[in-house]
């Protein structure tokens, strides 16, 4: 094996350890703003985790799919905000 896998291995823990830590503030955020940041902060983390599988495994698919979800995450984002704005 080389070092390499044990970085991006290393890289991917922290991420998970990190989402799970950002899914406290989703559940027990003071306001609706906290929590849409730290959903918003648990996508970001999915898509740096799925580059890391991606380069773990070689999969230039998942680079495309974690390129998607991220569209679709900043547009979620930007229509929960616009909600809770009240201009929708």
């Amino acid at each position: 094996m080389s070092w390499s896998l044990y970085v991006f291995t290393g890289g991917a823990i922290v991420l998970v350890v990190l989402a799970l830590l950002s899914v406290g503030r989703l559940f027990l955020g003071p306001t609706s703003a906290d929590r849409l940041v730290a959903l918003d902060t648990i996508n970001t983390f999915v898509v740096g985790l799925m580059i890391l599988i991606a380069a773990i495994t070689d999969s230039i698919i998942m680079v495309d799919v974690a390129i998607v979800y991220g569209a679709l995450s900043f547009v979620g984002a930007l229509f929960l905000a616009r909600y809770m704005e009240g201009g929708v």
